[in-house]
Formats: structure tokens, sequence, C-alpha cells
């Protein structure tokens, strides 16, 4: 009776350690989070509600812009890197909000900039001012592209991140 006992904690022994011990890099990575804030520029002069920042590492641009992001992860339902003909770029689509909020934003800033901070990587260890796109237009189906300060393997951690938000976000959604 006692070496039945001992063969079955063995088992579940050896089978608790394939279960939990093997997350291999692509299991951690289809749970890695990205942040993504999006700011607008602001005027200089309103220094208690805005933030100096610098934008692109190697010849930086100064860019105010407000403290208070006007959209986020929260909002992306789609992201993407896509080939452009100097490189690559980067395709967010938002949700309803989200482009209600982008409209109304890209026609009353119009000439301004849009200013993109993301944190993304294993344990959200890069953060980084992505870009500051200038706002040409009024934007109405939601899709922001834009061009990031970052290699093509650093994009891909933030898109990767960002759909496993937008993954995350719409799972708590349905139910």
């Amino acid at each position: 009776m006692k070496t039945c006992w001992l063969r079955f904690n063995l088992y579940l022994c050896v089978g608790l350690a394939v279960c939990v011990g093997c997350q291999t890099a692509a299991h951690k990575r289809k749970y890695q989070p990205s942040t993504l804030r999006v700011h607008i520029e602001v005027h200089p002069g309103e220094a208690t509600v805005s933030l100096s920042v610098p934008i692109y590492r190697e010849h930086p641009v100064m860019v105010n812009v407000d403290k208070t992001p006007v959209l986020t992860e929260a909002n992306v339902t789609d992201a993407q890197v896509v080939n452009t003909v100097g490189g690559f770029a980067i395709r967010l689509q938002f949700d309803r909000e989200g482009t209600w909020v982008l409209e109304q934003r890209s026609l009353d800033s119009r000439g301004q900039r849009f200013a993109i901070f993301s944190m993304f990587g294993p344990d959200l260890k890069e953060s980084r001012w992505l870009a500051a796109p200038i706002i040409g237009r009024r934007i109405t189906d939601g899709v922001l592209i834009f061009t990031p300060d970052a290699t093509r393997a650093e994009a891909d951690e933030v898109v990767l991140g960002l759909d496993n938000v937008a993954r995350g976000v719409k799972k708590k959604t349905e139910w």
C-alpha cells in the first residue's frame, strides 16, 4: 500500500515540475504588456499642467506636453508594425472612445504635436518618448500611424505588448 502512494506522489511531483517549470520565452512573451500614453503639445507658459520632454534620442527636440494623456493602451484595439518606403511605422487602431478623442483632439490641436510615450520589453524595463508627429489633419478613422524612434525589434516589442493588453481588455469587456 505504501509503494502505491509513493508511486502516486512521484508521478504528481514530476507532473507539476513539467507544468510549472517549463515556461518558455514564447510563453512569457504571450503575456508581456506594453504601455502607451498619447499627450498633446501645449504652450510653454502653462507650467503647472505641462512637462518638457525630449523626443528622439540622437538629436533631442524638447516638446512641452500636457501632463495628462488623452489616450492610453486601454484605448488600443489593434497595433501593427507596418512597412513604409523608408523603413517602418507603428499603426494603432483605437476603440470607439479613443476614435472620438482622437478626432476631437486632432481637430482642436491642428498644427501641434501628439507626443507618444511607451514602456515596453521584459518587465517594462525600456521607457521612451517614441515620437511627436505633427497633427496635420482631422483624424476620423481612429488610426494613428507614426514612425518611432526605435529599432524594428523594439517596435515589435511595443506592438506585441499593446496587442497583449488589448486582448486582455477585450476579455474583460466581453462578459
